[in-house]
């Protein structure tokens, strides 16, 4: 039997993988949550074989979910899922050392099948997916524009990114106007999409 926990935010989500989780006769779900600040505990007290982790969770997100989990449980697989799975998305998820990265859109029976990969130890992630990972992706922006923007990300506003990296808040400004303009994003929120979706932060 493989035990499961499941994060995710959104409530129909989560009960619907639930239940067809606990439907399979080698899947039993053992722990289900609704925000990334409490997995790792979760995990700790459950002992899952593997996590299926929301990509959006608040709190702490999908990635660094997965990070901290193989830093404090590395015996618990995790599976990240999507709303639109990226090839950015599937070398960020390689890199927080998650096995799989799949679409909320997938049938119950793939994620399923997907659990059992990477309780196996195996990767599962959607063919396509993976050979475009596997090619280059050079980021637009400078080291310091994606320390601006890993800032940015967390909410952080000018005057907080120019303190922590010791910078004029009018130099921030500019770093942050050049990284609108090489994302071609409409406001910062969006540039930070634009570079986590092309797994630059």
């Amino acid at each position: 039997m493989i035990g499961i926990l499941v994060a995710q935010q959104l409530p129909l989500v989560r009960l619907g993988l639930v239940a067809s989780l606990d439907g399979e006769a080698d899947l039993k779900v053992v722990a289900d949550l609704d925000t990334g600040d409490d997995v790792v505990s979760a995990v700790l007290r459950h002992e899952p074989d593997a996590a299926i982790i929301g990509l959006d969770l608040p709190g702490a997100d999908g990635f660094s979910t997965a990070l901290r989990l193989h830093e404090r449980v590395p015996s618990c697989r995790v599976l990240i899922l999507s709303r639109q799975p990226t090839p950015g998305q599937v070398r960020r998820a390689f890199a927080v050392h998650a096995l799989g990265l799949m679409s909320l859109e997938v049938g119950a029976q793939e994620v399923a099948e997907g659990v059992r990969r990477v309780a196996a130890g195996r990767r599962a992630v959607d063919s396509d997916l993976a050979v475009a990972a596997l090619g280059p992706e050079e980021t637009l922006l400078t080291p310091r524009e994606l320390d601006v923007l890993r800032l940015a990300a967390r909410g952080a506003r000018s005057d907080e990114i120019a303190e922590e990296l010791f910078l004029s808040v009018g130099t921030v400004r500019n770093h942050l106007s050049r990284i609108m303009c090489k994302t071609r994003a409409r406001n910062r929120l969006d540039a930070v999409r634009i570079a986590g979706e092309a797994g630059w932060l």
